[in-house]
């Protein structure tokens, strides 16, 4: 969820942090549902693979959410 409203194929700069670490990637907003939105990662980079990795951690920890 997001505090501002920005249109869907805009290129934003995320900022968050999951179980490994602080994370930063470039994304298109993809979808938006009121201050929900969906997005795709434009680049490779560490931060994908740690974003990739946290999520195969809470898969694995939570599997009925997977």
């Amino acid at each position: 969820m997001l505090k501002i409203e920005v249109p869907v194929g805009e290129l934003v700069e995320l900022q968050f942090a999951v179980p490994n670490g602080p994370v930063m990637v470039y994304a298109v907003v993809r979808q938006r549902s009121a201050f929900r939105y969906g997005f795709q990662f434009v680049e490779s980079s560490p931060a994908r693979e740690m974003i990739q990795a946290a999520c195969r951690s809470l898969e694995a920890a939570h599997p009925s959410l997977g």
